[in-house]
């Protein structure tokens, strides 16, 4: 496994170092290794096609890549090593029918359906939110990242508007992109700044969506300075252990399951380069074997609170909330979804835009 960033980050990183032993737990003889810091702040001068390189010539083979920075790297490995199975997790060259299919049967992607985890997030920061203020502290703007922005915002309106029975227009909700995963001096812009930046202008609520804990860090200190603040953690089931009181909860990436259904396919030749977007399993949410997707309640989420959004889950879960039907517009005001349409894989996957009622900076 070549990680972006650090194993222990409490988010994108440890979430899959995490999953792996899950894997060996389920799977037997089973040898893993890894490097992680695999981006420009840490190793400058360092491919991720050359780290897995030296992986193979150890005797790997299976190659798991785990940012969408990594698309052509993984490409380049899978191309260069056609005995070794690839998986990129995010990304889309496995996707027959997606606009970026490249046809090379030794490399997959994984990404699992977390825009609904985000759409919960969003959801329970605006059911607790007294300002009607809720920031978003971003990495960098791709289709991956507007995608779960705007599923954010989507679930943070809905609520707002169903529950808290308040017109949208009095909902100001703001992105602001620090430029990378997760902070690199000098490069990128200081999440911890960011966030101190938002509970300063009067947002009580922020909802992380990088790879690292600041936003819960500054929350914190936030409190401890005297504000009444909330947050949300990003990544992985147990990102509200750094500051629980205030944690409002975390959606999550289960990826065990599916890196299990990808290794037992490879061990038995069965290894084909599919193309996975796994599902939450929202007849049990948090079940480590079923879902791909969570979202771990935290201890700053009202009883009241906590009925709403179990009724919110249970509607996404049911179908009868599609937050994914139109009428949708982008944030310039052009179409992202016309009255009444509902929006394919791909119109989800590609996402051009933010969507309408979103404020950002940044990039």
């Amino acid at each position: 496994m070549i990680l972006v960033g650090p194993k222990n980050d409490s988010g994108w990183n440890q979430a899959h170092y995490e999953a792996t032993k899950y894997v060996m737990e389920k799977q037997s003889n089973i040898q893993f290794q890894y490097v992680d810091l695999v981006n420009p702040g840490d190793r400058p001068n360092v491919k991720a096609s050359k780290v897995a390189d030296d992986l193979i010539a150890k005797g790997a083979k299976l190659v798991i890549f785990n940012s969408d920075d990594f698309k052509e790297e993984a490409l380049e490995t899978a191309k260069k090593h056609p005995n070794v199975s690839v998986i990129h997790a995010s990304g889309d060259y496995a996707w027959k029918e997606g606009k970026n299919f490249k046809n090379q049967p030794n490399l997959g992607n994984i990404m699992p359906q977390v825009e609904y985890g985000t759409m919960i997030a969003g959801c329970s920061a605006a059911l607790s939110s007294e300002t009607g203020k809720i920031g978003y502290v971003g990495p960098l703007s791709n289709d991956e990242t507007r995608r779960l922005v705007s599923a954010s915002y989507l679930g943070a309106k809905y609520c707002w508007q169903n529950y808290r029975k308040k017109n949208p227009s009095d909902l100001k909700f703001k992105v602001a992109w620090i430029g990378f995963w997760f902070n690199i001096p000098g490069k990128t812009l200081d999440p911890s700044k960011v966030t101190d930046d938002f509970y300063n202008n009067g947002f009580d609520v922020v909802l992380s969506g990088i790879d690292t804990p600041e936003v819960s860090v500054q929350s914190k200190k936030a409190v401890e300075a005297g504000k009444k603040v909330k947050f949300l953690h990003y990544d992985i089931r147990t990102g509200c252990n750094l500051a629980p009181d205030i944690c409002i909860g975390v959606p999550y990436y289960n990826w065990g399951p599916a890196y299990l259904d990808q290794i037992v396919k490879a061990r038995e030749g069965k290894f084909t380069g599919e193309f996975v977007l796994s599902k939450p399993d929202w007849q049990d949410l948090n079940n480590i074997d079923t879902s791909s997707v969570g979202f771990e309640k935290g201890k700053a989420l009202t009883p009241e609170n906590d009925k709403f959004l179990t009724e919110f889950i249970k509607g996404l879960g049911d179908r009868s909330i599609n937050l994914y039907k139109g009428a949708i517009n982008y944030q310039d005001g052009s179409p992202f979804l016309k009255a009444g349409e509902i929006a394919t894989p791909q119109q989800i996957w590609y996402f051009t835009k933010l969507v309408q009622g979103i404020e950002s900076t940044g990039k």
